[in-house]
């Protein structure tokens, strides 16, 4: 029942960012809502057999956003990381960490030991309909960057030097 509401506050907040409509902004902690984030993707973490571990920041400076909107982009970002994995028969461990940035700002950062992004579509991963999944229809990451846009935020990817990527989530910390 919890489960669908939550989809339910997802699938309207979504229509509002698409719609441009006012979204519900509050301040609040990034490392509670990243574990929030952790703690409803336990079931489907166990069931693919992925391990996650947690480097967050202590004392992190709240951000101001749309807690929903924010922690659908972390869904979004782990389930990407766990799909890169797929096949893999060990190593099948993703790393999440928070940190302050000098520019601000809080960054999220979800690193998986996947086969990584190709080169050329680095970039080209954030763009409406490019995917590398086979049953992708390369909405999510688009639909991402546009929430972290909306947020004052970025997002972006690099591919890591042993193997997998990281994608990087960053917000600017709460106005005082």
């Amino acid at each position: 029942m919890k489960n669908d509401r939550r989809a339910g506050a997802v699938i309207q907040r979504l229509r509002s960012l698409l719609r441009k409509e006012d979204t519900q902004r509050q301040a609040f902690e990034i490392n509670d809502a990243v574990q929030e984030s952790l703690r409803l993707m336990h079931s489907d973490l166990l069931s693919r057999q992925v391990s996650v571990g947690t480097e967050l920041a202590e004392e992190l400076p709240a951000v101001t956003g749309d807690r929903v909107q924010l922690q659908q982009v972390m869904l979004n970002l782990v389930i990407n990381g766990c799909d890169a994995m797929d096949g893999r028969e060990a190593d099948r461990h993703m790393i999440v960490r928070t940190r302050a940035t000098a520019r601000a700002s809080v960054e999220i950062s979800v690193t998986d030991a996947g086969a990584g992004i190709p080169p050329q579509d680095v970039e080209r991963i954030f763009e409406p309909f490019v995917t590398t999944k086979a049953h992708g229809m390369g909405l999510g990451l688009a639909i991402c960057r546009s929430i972290a846009e909306a947020h004052g935020g970025r997002l972006w990817a690099t591919n890591n030097a042993e193997r997998g990527a990281t994608l990087y989530f960053e917000l600017p910390v709460q106005a005082v």
